[in-house]
């Protein structure tokens, strides 16, 4: 798991880097940052959903995916639950720069598949890789949020590390079409926080988790029915 630790580490490193800069750095400057943020998010957002649509065999299931899985978070009320939590230990927007960290370490190839690329053929090439990219990415957060950004560095190693220790049957029913469905949701996520961070539309990205789990829950049920079919 050598990979999923370097990943982590980049994390913890980039937010305590990010959160000392920050504290040199003015308010008005600050708000900069907020604002760039948001604008990232927002285009790596588009950008992974829609380089994916073009390859999606099932065009709609990401339609039904952020409604079924929004409906479900917001019976659920994932997002007031996370900020009250979050809000116990910070009077700041520190819940909405977690749900984007989150989201931005954790939902991608490269964090999905790198630890089964780590467990089986011991190739650690792309969690190296995401390590880098998480690296900046927690420094430009930290300096927003504050140093409880590294609270995401958890998140992610308990994701990869589930990720590495089922390695074996994961790796026979993540497929290139599974993934894709899940970039485009992802992605849409990832859109949403940054029109929350900007101040346009609060989507209460978190009500909106549940949406990665149905192309999953349908490509499952998809593969039983093919199983009953032979």
């Amino acid at each position: 798991m050598i990979g999923t630790v370097v990943n982590t580490g980049a994390i913890l490193i980039g937010s305590a880097i990010g959160s000392i800069v920050r504290k040199g750095i003015k308010e008005e400057y600050q708000g900069a940052l907020y604002t760039a943020m948001g604008l990232a998010a927002t285009v790596l957002g588009i950008n992974a959903a829609v380089s994916n649509i073009p390859d999606s065999k099932y065009p709609v299931l990401f339609i039904l995916s952020l409604a079924a899985g929004g409906l479900l978070g917001t019976i659920l009320n994932l997002e007031g639950r996370f900020q009250n939590l979050v809000g116990r230990f910070s009077k700041s927007n520190l819940g909405q720069g977690l749900s984007t960290g989150i989201l931005l370490y954790c939902i991608g190839s490269l964090s999905i598949l790198g630890p089964i690329q780590s467990a089986l053929n011991h190739d650690n090439t792309y969690l190296f890789t995401n390590a880098t990219l998480d690296f900046v990415t927690s420094m430009v957060l930290a300096s927003t949020y504050g140093i409880g950004m590294a609270l995401a560095a958890v998140v992610l190693f308990l994701w990869q590390g589930g990720i590495y220790l089922c390695a074996g049957a994961l790796s026979a029913f993540i497929s290139p079409e599974l993934m894709c469905e899940v970039s485009i949701v992802g992605g849409i996520l990832i859109f949403s926080s940054g029109l929350s961070i900007l101040g346009i539309k609060n989507c209460k990205t978190l009500n909106l988790l549940p949406s990665l789990l149905v192309p999953v829950i349908w490509f499952l049920i998809r593969g039983g029915l093919q199983l009953n079919l032979w």
